[in-house]
């Protein structure tokens, strides 16, 4: 947990649009309000989380111990005036090794139930390789594999990320290159370590600049 408190993220009661990006954001997605302006996860740099429902609390516990970047759902009940948690967004990694920890305690269906939430990953895989294709061309020097796993969590059905996007689906070279640079800032900079000691998403993304910079360059060089 930060000193700063928790990140938090809120189901959307009603329909809104983006503060970033202008993606019109359907009733029920998860938001996150910065000066009571509205952004979906993609541009709040949560979108590689996935949502582990309130239930199972140790396994919850364990999710959040394990993922280096967590964040609490809430939602505005209307009937009770006031938010009430639904649930984390962690890791996948780390929620699949909180499941293994919980094996030897929780019954096979609550498992089998966990384990169904966090996998969605049921994407079209003809467009997942296209996709992955286009970022080994952009960028030639990318680490052997990483496109693979790059283009599946961009293109993760439902998830409103940018692999899902018209720009994308037609390989536009600014979607590819998004994607990428948000697996750069994730994977291979301490942004995330950043955002749960509290410094603001800006403040992050100032910080590791130049790192993203570095890793772009040499993943592009001929």
């Amino acid at each position: 947990m930060s000193k700063h408190g928790d990140i938090k993220v809120f189901m959307s009661n009603q329909d809104n649009k983006c503060e970033d990006c202008g993606r019109e954001i359907e009733q029920g997605e998860f938001i996150q309000l910065y000066s009571n302006k509205v952004y979906c996860l993609t541009c709040a740099d949560l979108d590689h989380l996935v949502f582990l429902p309130s239930g199972d609390t140790a396994l919850t516990r364990r999710a959040r111990k394990n993922s280096n970047l967590s964040a609490i759902v809430l939602k505005f009940i209307k009937h009770r005036k006031r938010n009430e948690r639904q649930g984390v967004l962690v890791e996948l990694d780390a929620l699949e090794k909180a499941e293994q920890e919980c094996a030897a305690d929780a019954g096979e269906r609550e498992i089998a139930r966990a384990k169904a939430n966090a996998r969605r990953l049921k994407q079209d895989k003809k467009y997942i390789q296209d996709f992955a294709t286009h970022i080994r061309k952009i960028f030639p020097k990318c680490p052997e594999g990483r496109e693979y796993n790059i283009a599946e969590h961009a293109c993760e059905k439902y998830s409103g990320r940018v692999g899902r996007s018209a720009q994308a689906k037609e390989f536009s070279p600014d979607a590819v290159e998004f994607a990428v640079v948000a697996h750069i800032r994730h994977a291979e900079t301490k942004y995330d370590e950043y955002l749960m000691d509290g410094y603001s998403r800006e403040t992050a993304r100032e910080m590791i600049r130049d790192e993203i910079d570095k890793v772009v360059c040499q993943w592009t060089a001929g």
